[in-house]
């Protein structure tokens, strides 16, 4: 499994790390727990090397490039380096692997070369796409660049197979990337139900940082600080609450590049009136995550677009109904009046409304928190791993 832009291992919310991170993860357990070697190649930003992550799972940390994190606009220029890196790694004359499986464009684009020369079965995960993000753009956010739009057209077209994490994702691909309909599975991801529970205590560090005054509803948005998350439309719903309003928890760091986004709802924050009401958490560990997820009161979604949305599945694995947005892939990780809430407004008055509605209604929240558990558990990511099975060895049996 090949992610060129970010370590499989770093914690989501945190640099590019998200939701991808996560999937590469505990899908490469799963499959090691069938049998299957898997190792997971990207590229050093603080030190490299080989280190075990679990039986049969290896992270490879691959010297290509200055040892740093760099943005998206300057990865491309690595890709033909990397992918000789891989190359190495994979060995030419009798290649060790039976499948190469990308992640993100930028893995795609620096190891569909090397696949074709060694010979061995090529298949790409999008996680996300460009055309989806340009249509559906924040206000001040950068449009993806030309070159990607291109290079996830070219991937689908010569992958032996697409993994999409949604029938959005998969409808997306056969009609705006003109990928092949017969290339395309649908594998959805899966939740950690021992790790994501009711029952996970908050640590004293995290509620140290909180500071929650007993009684007082929170509110959780848990995602990295870029303007495609929709962070914006969270504080003016919560600014539109009557007072005394709920506590706003926002767990996430800065994307390469978002920099001055953070800045953005700082002041926004400061504009509102919302200084005692908000707290920004930075990047959490995932113990912590877990942790926030089961003490809120609710999981506030707002993104402009999401392929599927791990955080909405961790939520309800957590007992935490969801308030999500009514786009994209969230429409299969939130399930309404199971799970949660989709609202198809963005206007952050009918947010409030729907809010302040289930606050003051516990029995709805104890209902949907039993039911939301109940909805997560027909997701693991053992079932994540076996449709990963599936797709290989078909990719195989054609070779």
């Amino acid at each position: 499994m090949v992610s060129l832009h970010t370590s499989p291992a770093a914690s989501p919310g945190s640099g590019s790390a998200s939701g991808m991170n996560v999937a590469i993860i505990e899908t490469a357990r799963e499959l090691a727990a069938r049998g299957v070697e898997v190792d997971l190649l990207t590229r050093a930003v603080e030190h490299f090397g080989a280190t075990a992550i679990a039986p049969g799972v290896t992270l490879h940390e691959l010297p290509v490039g200055p040892l740093a994190e760099m943005s998206h606009i300057e990865l491309p220029n690595l890709a033909d380096d990397f992918g000789e890196a891989v190359a190495q790694m994979a060995g030419r004359d009798s290649p060790r692997y039976d499948v190469i499986h990308a992640h993100f464009w930028l893995g795609g684009i620096a190891v569909l070369p090397v696949a074709l020369e060694l010979g061995v079965p090529f298949v790409q995960s999008f996680h996300t796409l460009a055309t989806i993000n340009n249509s559906r753009m924040a206000s001040g956010d950068m449009s993806e660049p030309h070159r990607r739009v291109m290079a996830e057209k070219y991937l689908a077209s010569q992958a032996d197979a697409i993994v999409a994490g949604s029938a959005f994702e998969a409808t997306n691909l056969i009609d705006e990337v003109a990928a092949p309909p017969g290339s395309v599975w649908v594998v959805p991801p899966g939740v950690d139900l021992s790790h994501f529970s009711p029952l996970k205590a908050a640590s004293d560090s995290l509620l140290s940082v909180l500071r929650i005054d007993e009684g007082r509803p929170v509110l959780a948005v848990v995602a990295r600080l870029q303007p495609l998350k929709g962070h914006e439309l969270a504080l003016r719903a919560l600014a539109a609450m009557q007072s005394p309003r709920p506590l706003l928890a926002i767990a996430g760091a800065p994307s390469p590049g978002s920099e001055g986004y953070v800045s953005r709802l700082r002041a926004l924050v400061t504009e509102l009136g919302l200084d005692g009401d908000v707290r920004f958490l930075g990047a959490l560990d995932r113990d912590d995550i877990a942790s926030l997820l089961a003490r809120a009161d609710l999981t506030l979604i707002p993104s402009h677009s999401e392929t599927f949305g791990l955080v909405a599945l961790e939520s309800a694995a957590s007992g935490t109904p969801v308030v999500a947005a009514l786009s994209t892939g969230l429409v299969e990780s939130v399930s309404p009046g199971e799970s949660g809430v989709l609202i198809e407004s963005r206007e952050p008055t009918d947010w409030a409304a729907v809010i302040s509605g289930m606050l003051a209604d516990p029995q709805t929240i104890r209902t949907l928190s039993t039911t939301a558990r109940s909805f997560a558990e027909s997701f693991s990511w053992g079932a994540t791993a076996t449709g990963l099975l599936g797709v290989y060895a078909s990719v195989l049996r054609r070779r």
